[in-house]
């Protein structure tokens, strides 16, 4: 657990930490499905139905699928021609949208991010599941672009790798609990960018992912540290997302053969800690103007680290905390 949190939490506190994101996540949706007029049942039982809503299906078909990919490339350039608002600086790397092979699908999760050659000889790429479409409810779909390709995974990695002056561990996604964090931290400043002003719909998606993230330190941790079985796994997670049961018995079932909790204990850093830690750990050069763009640009070139570089910064003076960065 120190190993992939970076930090010297206990299980106990990672497990607690984890519901009370999932409460607070709950209550923010609860609030959402209220206004919207949806107001029976718990937040995953309407989550649930909201994700058999026709309105959001694709059909389960190659059309369906093809659809569905030109979409995400759609909602990823709009989000990518937007991005120096928010930074300095963007990757040279470019990042595409596939769907996951055919043969690996049933086991697969339901996204997930490969990062470009280090030569540049192949661009990043974000993978999407499409065993099904009925998984993956177009209300869900932008927020997971924006955690795994931009502002998120690819953003932060490619740059990373770009790097010059750094060592090679530092140009590469050694720190989990540091890219997810970044990853976090990235589905929140698209919503901070306003891209769900308009779409009560997309910002449930955005919840229910945030709400995933904080579900994994409570499935982790309960699996290997309270042992629950596979069955209560999975019985949480249809409890508490209103996700759809077979990603669910996937996602359960890879925690539940990996005992490193390394696939999850990396998100137990929050987006502002990302802010208020990393941040204050270069010095104010480090950007142009005290905005959104500020903020990005800080946290880009600290690259990956543990999280606890971000306690040292109450300890000790900030060009200490600086040096060791």
């Amino acid at each position: 657990l120190r190993y992939a949190t970076t930090t010297g939490m206990s299980a106990e506190e990672v497990h607690k930490l984890g519901l009370d994101r999932v409460a607070e996540l709950s209550a923010r949706a609860d609030a959402i499905f209220k206004v919207q007029g949806m107001t029976k049942g718990t937040v995953a039982e309407r989550m649930r139905a909201l994700g058999k809503d026709p309105r959001f299906l694709y059909p389960n078909t190659d059309a369906g699928k093809e659809k569905l990919i030109a979409e995400l490339n759609a909602q990823m350039q709009a989000m990518q021609a937007r991005l120096p608002e928010a930074f300095g600086r963007l990757p040279k790397a470019k990042v595409e949208i596939r769907r996951v092979p055919a043969d690996i699908e049933d086991g697969a999760t339901g996204g997930y991010y490969q990062i470009p050659a280090l030569d540049g000889s192949r661009p990043g790429a974000y993978y999407i599941n499409l065993r099904d479409t009925a998984e993956n409810p177009s209300w869900t779909l932008p927020t997971l672009t924006y955690h795994e390709a931009s502002p998120g995974h690819h953003h932060q990695i490619a740059l990373a790798q770009e790097a010059t002056g750094i060592p090679r561990l530092r140009r590469l996604p050694a720190y989990s609990v540091y890219t997810e964090g970044w990853g976090l931290y990235a589905e929140q400043l698209a919503d901070e960018m306003g891209v769900y002003e308009n779409d009560p719909w997309g910002r449930l998606g955005y919840l229910q992912s945030y709400m995933f993230r904080a579900a994994r330190l409570v499935a982790d941790t309960g699996l290997h540290h309270y042992r629950w079985t596979r069955e209560q796994g999975i019985a949480y997670y249809n409890e508490t997302l209103g996700t759809p049961e077979p990603s669910n018995i996937t996602e359960i079932e890879r925690y539940w053969a990996d005992s490193t909790g390394r696939r999850n204990t990396g998100f137990i850093l929050p987006d502002e800690k990302l802010v208020e830690g990393f941040c204050r750990c270069l010095p104010s050069e480090s950007f142009a103007r005290p905005s959104v763009e500020g903020v990005g640009n800080r946290i880009e070139l600290a690259r990956g680290m543990p999280a606890q570089i971000c306690a040292l910064r109450e300890v000790l003076p900030q060009q200490a905390v600086g040096i060791l960065i």
